[in-house]
């Protein structure tokens, strides 16, 4: 856990154990860290009211269903906005954004906005002064 991290109350966190956060991420109210395996948040990183990260599915072809898990990755100055999903084995780049409600089946590139079901890169990100943002 970096310095200065803030995670809100009534934030769910499956496997504290598994979780990796740089420095200043936030983490808030509602949202659902699902992390049988590692999820790492870069410095600056917020994850949104309600957001989703999946970190584990189900093997729907072997009869016991069992338990797959895929690292997933949240860049530096990264935002996952609410109620947004990033499903297992997902690398969302450094200041990628995912819109409110948006289904990340995909890496998302970095300095890029992503929207829909699935996510689809709708504009570049442009951040003022980004060059210096991560040392703040």
């Amino acid at each position: 856990m970096g310095r200065d991290c803030h995670i809100y109350p009534s934030a769910t966190i499956w496997a504290p154990w598994n979780l990796s956060c740089g420095d200043v991420v936030a983490i808030a109210d509602g949202a659902i860290i699902y992390n049988p395996g590692r999820i790492v948040l870069g410095s600056h990183a917020t994850i949104s009211q309600e957001a989703y990260l999946c970190g584990a599915t189900h093997d729907y072809e072997v009869p016991k269903f069992p338990l797959v898990f895929s690292e997933i990755s949240i860049g530096p100055l990264a935002w996952v906005c609410a109620r947004a999903t990033v499903q297992p084995g997902i690398c969302v780049g450094e200041g990628a954004v995912l819109a409110l409600g948006a289904v990340a089946t995909r890496d998302l590139e970095p300095w890029a906005v992503y929207a829909g079901i699935p996510a689809r890169k709708i504009k570049n990100r442009s951040i003022k002064g980004r060059e210096n943002a991560s040392t703040r």
